[in-house]
């Protein structure tokens, strides 16, 4: 097998990311050995003063897009690392909300290939390192780390920080984490530390989060107990012990996802009033995410690509559509309303069960196949969906279709993985 030769200074962005998918012998490697060396060797441990790790089955990008958008309305110097991108990688890291250009990228590549030595990276281990190297020189005053798979052997976990938030738990990843729910908490636990606090906003984790924190003495914090949240049609109250917050805006993102990252913020010790938690609330926005992407017909993306998150897509467009329909019925127009679904997934998802939380609302399904070793095609997809549903074999085409047959008062919603959304963002 021929080295690959090392990218320069002057090189492409393009070309350091295919050198490094290309000098590790597997794209995903779980394992903290190879991080530790190399992060340890160039002082990455502690990137920031404070960090924060949000690890969970969904929401996670969700959940550093709040306290994100907090933490900048109060002042301070933020910075965000998430995966996966959906069109350039620098979506990965933000400094103050914002993405860096490529050389900023090229250089923090060139420094973590220069200080490696013999240690082989993967991919995402790579990624992490030259992020972490980026948020120490910007000399931040928080980072939000986003745990990539699992937690306690993801890259992320090297790092020294002060508050861990679990945001959800579901069987995903099986390939890796397994299909055993009490496996998967300890994974996401891992992430959690001694004497400091740990946030749990799946209301109905397996018994291995509280065990995992006991175990090692972490302060955790558990929705339905030491905090609570109650929506309303246009706000939302949140609760803990003598101290509430009422009337909240209703963000563009998940309410249980800001009541979560509310509850990490109030352990934080950060200086945070309340009219910064409603500014937040109020300019928190993620690509992909419930993200509108026309009117007349509303056509909207979501990442949407595993049960959990399938069933909360569908909860929102139910939502939409009665909202739709109450809205023409007012002005005595036709209350119908259809739901269009295009919808592209990897193959190594649960395939079934994530369309068939979406059976009941959508009415009419537009297949996709993806490009690339992971991708379902169309035909695996049909055999989940009525009989007679034609297949696309890009997602342009499927939307093309959508738009064709919906109605201007119909819904049109592009989800199933960051591979579909990339198509039309």
């Amino acid at each position: 097998m021929t080295t690959p030769s090392t990218p320069k200074a002057t090189g492409t962005l393009e070309s350091w990311l295919s050198y490094l998918e290309s000098i590790h012998s597997s794209a995903i490697d779980l394992g903290l050995e190879r991080m530790e060396i190399v992060a340890n060797k160039l002082s990455l441990i502690k990137p920031a003063p404070f960090v924060i790790t949000v690890a969970g089955t969904n929401g996670k990008g969700s959940t550093c897009a709040i306290l994100e958008a907090i933490l900048l309305d109060a002042g301070y110097r933020v910075g965000v690392y998430s995966s996966p991108h959906i069109i350039d990688y620098n979506e990965r890291v933000r400094i103050n909300g914002e993405q860096l250009d490529n050389q900023h990228h090229i250089n923090a590549f060139e420094y973590i290939e220069s200080h490696r030595g013999e240690t082989s990276l993967s991919f995402f281990e790579f990624g992490t390192l030259a992020a972490l190297h980026i948020f120490k020189q910007q000399q931040l005053d928080i980072v939000i780390l986003e745990v990539g798979l699992g937690g306690r052997l993801d890259s992320t976990n090297v790092v020294d920080h002060d508050i861990s938030i679990i945001t959800s738990l579901a069987v995903d990843h099986v390939d890796w984490l397994g299909d055993d729910i009490n496996q998967i908490g300890y994974e996401k636990a891992g992430i959690f530390r001694k004497d400091k606090p740990a946030i749990c906003g799946e209301p109905k984790p397996p018994a291995s989060v509280a065990a995992y924190a006991d175990e090692i003495g972490a302060e955790l914090h558990q929705v339905g107990y030491q905090f609570s949240y109650k929506q309303h049609a246009k706000s939302w109250d949140w609760f803990c012990g003598a101290f509430d917050l009422t009337e909240l805006p209703l963000p563009n993102l998940p309410v249980a996802n800001a009541a979560t990252a509310i509850m990490a913020l109030g352990l934080a010790e950060l200086e945070l009033s309340d009219e910064n938690i409603v500014a937040g609330l109020k300019q928190a926005s993620l690509p992909g995410r419930m993200q509108t992407l026309s009117e007349e017909p509303l056509m909207i993306a979501d990442v949407a690509h595993n049960p959990h998150s399938a069933k909360y897509l569908a909860e929102q467009l139910s939502a939409i559509k009665a909202e739709k329909a109450e809205a023409q019925s007012e002005v005595g127009q036709d209350q119908t309303v259809k739901i269009h679904a295009v919808v592209g997934m990897l193959k190594d998802k649960d395939i079934a069960a994530t369309l068939a939380e979406m059976d009941g609302i959508v009415d009419l399904w537009y297949p996709v196949s993806l490009t690339g070793v992971r991708a379902a095609t169309a035909e695996q997809l049909q055999c989940h969906l009525p009989q007679g549903t034609l297949g696309y074999s890009e997602t342009k085409n499927a939307i093309e279709a959508a738009t064709l047959v919906a109605s201007k008062n119909d819904i049109i919603i592009v989800f199933g993985s960051f591979h579909t959304i990339a198509a039309v963002s």
